[in-house]
C-alpha cells in the first residue's frame, strides 16, 4: 500500500464516519472523530457481517484492501450510538 491508497482509505472512512454519524445524531468532533467512526465502523460491520453470514454489499477495491462502504456505515452508527449514550450531556443555561 502506498501513500496514495491510504489517503483514498482515510478520505473514504471520513465520508462513511460522517453519514453514520449523521444518521446517528452524533457530531462530536471533525475530521479525525468521523475517520476513527469510519474505521472502527468497518470493523464492527465487518464482524456483524460474518457474524450473519450476510453478504458484503458494496466494498471499494483500494490497492490490495477492501472497505466495505454498507458495513462500514452500519458499524459506525451502532458504534456511534453506543458513544453518544456513553457520554455525559451537558446542558447550557441561558439566561
Amino acid at each position: 500500500m502506498n501513500v496514495w491508497e491510504f489517503l483514498i482509505l482515510l478520505l473514504i472512512a471520513a465520508i462513511c464516519g460522517g453519514v453514520a454519524q449523521a444518521i446517528a445524531g452524533f457530531s462530536r468532533g471533525g475530521l479525525l472523530v468521523a475517520i476513527a467512526v469510519g474505521f472502527i465502523g468497518a470493523l464492527i460491520g465487518m464482524w456483524l457481517q460474518r457474524l450473519t453470514g450476510a453478504p458484503e454489499i458494496f466494498a471499494v477495491q483500494v490497492g490490495d484492501t477492501a472497505f466495505p462502504i454498507v458495513w462500514s456505515i452500519i458499524g459506525g452508527v451502532l458504534f456511534a450510538v453506543v458513544v453518544s449514550l456513553l457520554t455525559p450531556r451537558y446542558y447550557r443555561t441561558v439566561y
